[in-house]
């Protein structure tokens, strides 16, 4: 890959920022090689991701979002991680592999489509392959992974603009992410199982229920229903923690109710959907990851 990006558009930012070999000048502030955080087996994803051996997650630094409660705020807008070349991120995936989790987990790869694509050409690992994103994607940057990519796990975390642009700076957050979604689904197809009910192909659709917008949550799921129906799964996280800048926000400075979390599970639980329900146990900050 070419050690400067002249002028990206690879995010709904369409920045058209000049991006150096280890810095950027971009909305991600990222340079053109890839940075991460940490490269380790994870077993806090879905059980049909992380199983009993674990998810190869790789956390990369930098986000196209500004999400104030983000709980891994210190890689996604302090830019902490270590810079890497394309053949050693080629060397984490073989080496994650022959660990033996279950799949190499992507964790906000967008500003890194490019030596991601690379990488792979380098060394394709024979497990299924995650994308974890925010959702807040480009369908046609998504294209050009088709075929590289077994399983998305996006999230759907707003219909609202007013909602989207005051917690994530992302006013056109749906816009994008609807029809990235539709994109991923239209990629993976209907999700498909091992004979162990581990995921090899589809995607999973996670939304996390903020405090105080139940309102938003119930628009989501209605929206999943209606628009995906059984061709996703749905991951619907009750583990929210007010982390990053959320104490600037008095309404989402604390955790979910038993109420919150009971009014959303029941409206997914009257609709098509399929998925996974998360505990309001797993809002601790032990499932936080050390980076």
């Amino acid at each position: 890959m070419p050690d400067v990006i002249e002028k990206c558009t690879l995010c709904p930012r369409n920045c058209g920022a000049k991006r150096f070999a280890e810095y950027g000048s971009g909305y991600c502030k990222m340079g053109a090689l890839p940075k991460i955080s940490r490269a380790a087996p994870h077993m806090w994803e879905e059980p049909c991701i992380s199983g009993e051996r674990g998810s190869g997650a790789i956390f990369f630094t930098g986000c196209t979002m500004s999400c104030v409660f983000c709980q891994n705020y210190k890689i996604s807008s302090g830019g902490e991680g270590k810079v890497i070349t394309v053949r050693e991120l080629s060397e984490q995936f073989r080496r994650l592999e022959n660990m033996g989790v279950h799949n190499i987990n992507l964790i906000s790869p967008t500003p890194y489509i490019d030596s991601i694509i690379e990488a792979f050409e380098i060394y394709r690992p024979k497990i299924p392959i995650v994308y974890n994103t925010g959702g807040y994607e480009k369908a046609e940057t998504l294209r050009r992974l088709e075929g590289l990519i077994d399983i998305y796990l996006p999230d759907l975390k707003y219909i609202s603009s007013e909602k989207s642009r005051k917690y994530s700076g992302a006013g056109d957050y749906f816009e994008y992410a609807s029809k990235a979604i539709a994109e991923m689904v239209r990629q993976t197809g209907r999700p498909v199982f091992d004979d162990d009910d581990m995921m090899k192909r589809g995607t999973i659709v996670r939304h996390l229920i903020l405090p105080s917008n139940t309102k938003n949550s119930v628009e989501v799921i209605r929206y999943l229903d209606k628009a995906f129906g059984d061709r996703i799964l749905v991951s619907l996280m009750g583990q929210y923690i007010p982390e990053g800048r959320a104490a600037d926000y008095p309404e989402i400075n604390r955790t979910i109710t038993q109420r919150e979390y009971d009014k959303v599970l029941r409206v997914l639980e009257d609709t098509s959907l399929d998925g996974f329900a998360q505990e309001l146990d797993s809002a601790d900050k032990k499932y936080i990851p050390e980076f």
